[in-house]
């Protein structure tokens, strides 16, 4: 589990293809506690397990599922990446809870400055649009955010300096694609929905609700 606060930015610095898979070596000093054998690492925003390290760089494997359905396999020699440990007990929860299991790769369709702020808006895959809310939170790249607004093809957030300084969003140009998670919240929200359609004996109804403490429906 991880806060979508980026920790460090990396380098790509190296890449071996295998059969279904690729093995990246990333140029980054981590603390020895998150560099151990076994640990968990987003890698913009994608969960990957150390498989080797050292002092200065350490190594992950990207199978073909993750290679498919993220940005990993336009990794190139060179490539920025955001890098946080995994969350462990008693850290500050800054952002939001982030698992890293992207849900899709949206594409950013215009930048533009806002004062001291950048303003972007990202297109999403029609799947995942309703996710996301006005308010709500998303992570791109690994980076919590809060969206601003949305439409009927995605959303915008703005970034403030800070996070234009410590990540790699301000590089990203129109036309290039980020990964994407949507909030876990909202993921098991919509499951509990879906099974009160498939089943109202065992969903979430206002009943339910009610029972919960949420009160009844508006008249």
């Amino acid at each position: 589990m991880f806060t979508g606060l980026v920790q460090s930015v990396g380098t790509i610095a190296g890449i071996e293809a295998r059969a279904q898979s690729k093995r990246l070596r990333i140029a980054a000093q981590l603390r020895p506690e998150d560099r151990i054998l076994g640990a968990s690492v987003a890698v913009s925003g994608v969960c990957l397990t150390v498989v080797s390290a050292t002092a200065e760089s350490f190594e992950v494997d990207a199978a073909f599922e993750t290679l498919a359905k993220t940005t990993l396999e336009s990794f190139r020699v060179g490539t920025a990446v955001n890098l946080e440990p995994a969350l462990r007990v008693g850290d500050a929860l800054g952002g939001h809870l982030v698992s890293g299991h992207v849900d899709g790769v949206g594409r950013l369709r215009s930048r533009g400055p806002r004062g001291d702020a950048i303003l972007m808006w990202f297109d999403v895959p029609a799947e995942l649009r309703r996710f996301i809310a006005e308010k709500g939170s998303i992570c791109i790249d690994g980076i919590s955010l809060t969206v601003n607004e949305i439409d009927t093809s995605g959303f915008a957030v703005g970034l403030i300096p800070h996070t234009l300084s410590v990540t790699t969003l301000g590089d990203r140009r129109v036309g290039d694609h980020v990964n994407l998670e949507v909030d876990l919240i909202a993921r098991y929200v919509e499951r509990l929905v879906r099974a009160e359609k498939d089943d109202p004996a065992g969903g979430v109804t206002w009943a339910t609700l009610a029972k919960s403490g949420f009160g009844g429906p508006k008249r």
